[in-house]
């Protein structure tokens, strides 16, 4: 009888939260007048977390105020908010290109595992390439993704560094220190594949990071924000 009531209890709670988070939302939506991608209470003062276009705020059950800005529990010293766009926004690793696509570089022990889509004439991929000297301890897989629209000559490169005999070497040598690579550009090679699956995915920016969790990063970053990624990548 007990075990029962305790059930009932719960079942209760739970639906209680649902039809809160369920009024949060419909009040946001009206004042926002923007569609909400998700409600959820938070453990942190009676906060609800609001995912809306792609980012959080926080408000109270009766949406008497919204808070734009980043929680930080500080027993913890987490930043909640950016743990939680980073689960809300992860990519189905199981979806990306094979690794067998990608440009495969290993540094140090290579336990940890770094994916970036990078257009070999972007500024920022090769400024991205410069912080990527500077982690240790990871295997790098770079998928060549041109963005011919926005570079011009782009396709050509990325076809050229495949076609090298040592592709990482070829990568680092055009994007490191602007050694344009000799190979030749008609052997097979992933590049429509590799923007096919891009494109499903809404990857449309270069350098586009994405960790071994799914998380992913679309802009340039630098090399402890990128350890700091790492570091927060659950192992298994």
């Amino acid at each position: 009888m007990l075990r029962k009531f305790v059930l009932l209890a719960a079942l209760l709670a739970c639906g209680a939260a649902l039809a809160d988070e369920a009024s949060v939302r419909k009040l946001v939506e009206a004042k926002l007048g923007n569609k909400v991608q998700s409600v959820t209470r938070t453990p942190y003062g009676g906060l609800y977390e609001v995912y809306v276009d792609k980012n959080l705020h926080y408000t109270d059950e009766k949406v008497s105020f919204i808070i734009y800005g980043v929680l930080i529990d500080t027993k913890t010293d987490s930043n909640i908010t950016e743990q939680r766009i980073r689960k809300l926004t992860a990519l189905n690793v199981a979806q990306l290109p094979p690794l067998s696509q990608a440009i495969k570089r290993v540094k140090g022990d290579g336990k940890r595992v770094l994916r970036v889509f990078s257009d070999p004439q972007c500024p920022f991929c090769k400024k991205l390439e410069v912080e990527l000297e500077r982690i240790n301890n990871v295997t790098i897989y770079i998928y060549p993704y041109p963005i011919e629209a926005k570079f011009p000559g782009s396709t050509g490169i990325a076809k050229s560094i495949w076609c090298s005999s040592d592709k990482g070497k070829a990568w680092e040598d055009w994007m490191l220190r602007a050694l344009r690579p000799s190979g030749r550009t008609d052997c097979a090679n992933p590049i429509e594949q590799i923007d096919a699956v891009a494109t499903k995915l809404n990857i449309d920016t270069t350098p586009t990071l994405v960790f071994a969790d799914g998380g992913i990063i679309r802009q340039y970053v630098g090399a402890n924000d990128i350890e700091r990624f790492l570091k927060d990548t659950p192992t298994k």
